[in-house]
């Protein structure tokens, strides 16, 4: 037999011969282990598209993921939101991965339930199985988190739900939580920071955490001014002029002298009509007009 490869520079995977000259998966296995690695991260299709995608059927592809979950090359694991929605994540891997993560091996003459492959929850408002801390001490100092984080922080998690290249856990959210509370404060609402962090995201996505945490800084919309108080005024109670305060003005109370009124808009108007009848006048007499006061 004689093999012939070509020299790629782009657009090609690289695998494991162990995986592709695995005899104990089926060809169909195979080959379709190799279909999903060739796929960039965070590819979404699940088992019903693949087949409607393909020659094989529906059942010759739920056959071949069946065997690459047994295998440890395929696993499907559900995850609970803080919200209490349930996200489902598939992974796929190009060696071996036996011991799913998160869960301790049986100790000996223990019976194992369950089938090979089935989904995993996980529940992440689940204790941790870690001895208590002495004189009973939380991590935190003992000091419950405020009502604005865990608001901030379920937020953020509802926010990125519908981005599978955002996946944070608990202590990834909680250092992003004051800057979602400052975002909160000055106003902003569930559709702001999804359009603040969803759009235009990196391919691929190395740290969702230093992603959004930066465009969480970057993009903090300004503080808001402090609203200006109304303007108070009060009425003089004999003459109704606007003064400081309730009482009388001070003309009223003998105490200064009034300022005389300026002329009223009909006076203004008699006067500034009659100035330019005068010099109409003067216009067609050609004499020159004599000056008039104001």
């Amino acid at each position: 037999m004689r093999i012939h490869r070509s020299a790629h520079v782009r657009n090609f995977t690289v695998l494991p011969n162990a995986v592709l000259q695995y005899r104990r998966l089926s060809y169909t296995a195979r080959g379709l282990l190799a279909d999903l690695l060739s796929r960039p991260d965070g590819w979404r299709e699940d088992g019903r598209h693949m087949a409607d995608s393909s020659t094989q059927g529906r059942g010759a592809v739920r056959k071949a993921l069946k065997e690459l979950a047994e295998a440890g090359y395929y696993r499907v694991e559900k995850i609970r939101m803080p919200d209490g929605t349930i996200i489902t994540e598939t992974h796929v891997y190009d060696t071996p991965q036996l011991a799913k993560p998160g869960t301790t091996r049986p100790a000996p003459g223990a019976a194992a339930t369950g089938r090979a492959g089935s989904p995993v929850v996980k529940d992440r408002h689940q204790a941790p199985s870690l001895p208590p801390s002495p004189a009973g001490e939380s991590d935190r100092g003992g000091e419950e988190e405020p009502p604005e984080i865990r608001e901030a922080v379920a937020t953020l998690f509802r926010v990125i739900l519908p981005e599978p290249r955002l996946r944070l856990g608990e202590a990834e959210a909680a250092e992003l939580a004051p800057l979602v509370a400052q975002w909160l404060q000055r106003g902003a609402a569930h559709a702001d920071l999804a359009n603040a962090l969803l759009p235009g995201l990196p391919t691929p996505v190395h740290s969702a955490a230093a992603v959004l945490r930066y465009r969480l800084v970057h993009k903090m919309p300004p503080a808001r001014s402090a609203a200006r108080p109304p303007a108070r005024y009060a009425e003089c109670a004999k003459c109704h002029d606007p003064v400081p305060r309730p009482g009388i003005c001070r003309p009223c109370a003998g105490l200064t002298a009034r300022t005389p009124p300026a002329r009223e808009g009909a006076d203004v108007a008699t006067a500034g009509a009659a100035r330019v009848r005068t010099a109409l006048r003067s216009a067609m007499t050609g004499s020159r007009p004599a000056q008039i006061a104001a």
